[in-house]
């Protein structure tokens, strides 16, 4: 049995079946480009940039440094790592193994 999203209904599978339909970077910065507005794309970038960092163990202060995010910001993402999904856990970690994770600004200062 899978997991059963709140969110679950036909639109919302429409669309999650046109994004995993997505084949290069270019095409997934024009399709979200017409979806959503420069504000939300920035503000998706953020959360999973600081998600990536929670998961690093990065301080609050350190990730505020690094992605501009508010202390309440990191607090939510935190949240949502312990008692979220596993959405944020199971993509970062596959990124991670697959080797397309850029290094952090954090870690390189290290």
């Amino acid at each position: 049995m899978g997991y059963e999203s709140k969110l679950k209904n036909q639109e919302a599978d429409d669309l999650f079946d046109a994004i995993m339909s997505i084949s290069s970077r270019e095409e997934c910065y024009k399709f979200f480009e017409d979806l959503c507005t420069v504000k939300e794309i920035k503000a998706m970038a953020q959360r999973y940039g600081v998600a990536k960092l929670l998961l690093d163990k990065k301080t609050y202060s350190e990730i505020e440094e690094a992605t501009g995010a508010s202390t309440a910001t990191i607090s939510r993402i935190n949240r949502t790592l312990q008692y979220g999904a596993d959405g944020y856990t199971s993509v970062i970690g596959r990124m991670k193994e697959a080797g397309k994770e850029r290094v952090q600004e954090t870690e390189a200062a290290e």
